[in-house]
């Protein structure tokens, strides 16, 4: 399978003429030639926070503060989480992880309530089983990272722990390292005081950091871990906007979408919303849609070159909203929308 058009090629999305060959999900070739094609290739994205359970409840709780609406264990997501019927909860994921495909997403990293069973309903969905079947199979990957019992590790890719202030999480962090599987953690979303320790459980990466301060950063930098960024859902929980610039000076980071009880799981509008908010070039916001999220889970994708996995998005490059667009890059990180989809090679 090949596709042709201007390619976003290596780490720099150098935009270049020719054609993209991608044989059993890899690709073996990008060759530079002239070609007739207006198509814009890119990476697939990589959604690098969700929280895709209350897809059963969007706009559920406007203007509740954050704790009432996502607080363990009592917060509107989770009682609505509770209350709901398997099925509805598989089919409700199922349609997010449709749209998530459509919009360009070809991976996630996902924090999934409900232990076990959380873990198996996702699998579900992403299966095209279980409530699922009108939408059907998706090929979405998904890096899973379950919650509330350690025990889910055997059946999830790594643990996603609520915050540092909710629970010790050392025998989470410390399976998780025994099991060679990633360890995430929330810290520095309403204020600072959970950075500290959530940074002394030597996490893979971290999720929001809205909150962090100079001694904070540092840290990051010392110990050179990453930082997961989620501004749409900082702004929409009143909580603040994470800094962006001085977070990307010390680490890597990479973007997510956060809830879809709060935001749609567009790749698209976080990116744009980053790349206005924050004092970050286009280029370095399409690392954190793409490569960056997806060195953080370990997978060899987000870029364009030989030997990185196979997942593609392939933009319109004559659309009405992408023609005439001097700076490709800028015009996909700061425009490109759903409309301008011609194709997700997954």
């Amino acid at each position: 399978m090949h596709v042709e058009g201007t390619i976003l090629r290596g780490p720099e999305f150098t935009p270049v003429e020719g054609r993209v060959v991608v044989a059993d999900g890899e690709i073996v070739a990008v060759e530079e030639t002239d070609t007739d094609e207006d198509a814009v290739i890119c990476p697939a994205f990589v959604n690098a926070h969700t929280h895709i359970g209350d897809s059963i409840a969007k706009e559920a709780g406007g203007g509740l503060p954050l704790d009432e609406l996502v607080a363990p264990p009592d917060g509107l997501k989770h009682r609505l989480l509770r209350a709901a019927d398997r099925e509805e909860t598989v089919a409700a994921m199922a349609r997010s992880l449709r749209y998530m495909e459509s919009t360009g997403t070809g991976t996630f990293l996902e924090f999934r309530e409900g232990g076990r069973e959380g873990v198996a309903a996702l699998r579900d969905a992403l299966a095209g089983t279980g409530g699922a079947e009108p939408v059907g199979e998706r090929d979405v990957d998904a890096v899973i990272l379950g919650r509330e019992e350690e025990s889910v590790l055997e059946v999830a890719d790594g643990f996603g722990a609520s915050g540092a202030r909710d629970a010790d999480f050392d025998a989470e962090r410390n399976a998780t390292r025994n099991a060679g599987k990633l360890f995430g953690i929330h810290a520095g979303e309403r204020d600072d005081l959970d950075i500290n320790p959530a940074l002394d459980l030597d996490p893979d990466f971290l999720v929001h950091m809205v909150h962090a301060g100079e001694l904070h950063l540092e840290r990051l930098a010392d110990r050179d871990t990453p930082v997961v960024v989620c501004p749409r859902s900082n702004l929409v929980t009143n909580v603040g906007v994470p800094p962006i610039r001085e977070l990307a000076d010390r680490t890597t980071v990479a973007l997510g979408t956060d809830n879809v009880m709060l935001n749609s799981p567009s790749m698209f509008r976080e990116m744009e919303f980053a790349a206005k908010l924050a004092d970050v070039s286009a280029r370095e916001v399409l690392r954190m849609a793409t490569v960056n999220g997806a060195e953080i889970a370990g997978l060899n994708r987000g870029v364009i070159e030989e030997g990185a996995d196979g997942k593609l998005l392939v933009l319109d490059g004559d659309s009405d909203n992408l023609a005439g667009a001097e700076d490709l890059v800028r015009a996909v990180v700061r425009r490109a929308g759903a409309n301008d989809v011609e194709r997700v090679v997954l």
